[in-house]
């Protein structure tokens, strides 16, 4: 499989960090192009019996598109671009995936089960089931207590 983009959508959490890691070192060993990508969700009102309200953490667009533009792979000769987006994550990354013609999207992933994956939702499970490409989803490590 000849790998040319390699797609690495990001929510700038641990998990990402850890994924970004892995994309840049394929695409340094495919000379594949990355893209770093971040899908900013739109602030809609929430309904509580009869009171609407906006969340009270309305990101500053300035300072999310510094911080995607602050993630470069560091890698000499590494070709990469940056894309921000609005709306829905996975669709986002998705539709990003299909117009870029990614090879590969590499992403991190928070490990989310039971009821909080219910009612979260999982991004990198909807990315896997309708990517045009393949996925590869990282988990964050988990750090085990010293023993004594």
């Amino acid at each position: 499989m000849l790998t040319k983009t390699i797609l690495f959508p990001t929510d700038f959490s641990d998990a990402s960090n850890t994924a970004f890691q892995y994309a840049v070192d394929y695409a340094r060993l495919v000379n594949a192009r990355l893209l770093i990508a971040h899908v900013q969700e739109p602030v809609l009102p929430i309904i509580g019996g009869e009171i609407a309200y906006l969340p009270a953490t309305d990101p500053d667009p300035q300072s999310i598109k510094l911080a995607l533009l602050a993630i470069v792979p560091g890698v000499p000769n590494l070709e990469y671009a940056h894309r921000l987006l609005e709306g829905d994550p996975a669709s986002e990354i998705v539709k990003l995936a299909k117009a870029e013609h990614a090879d590969l999207i590499v992403l991190g992933t928070h490990g989310r089960t039971g009821i909080e994956r219910l009612l979260l939702g999982s991004t990198a499970e909807q990315v896997l089931r309708r990517a045009p490409c393949p996925v590869l989803a990282v988990k964050e490590p988990v750090l085990e207590p010293a023993l004594a």
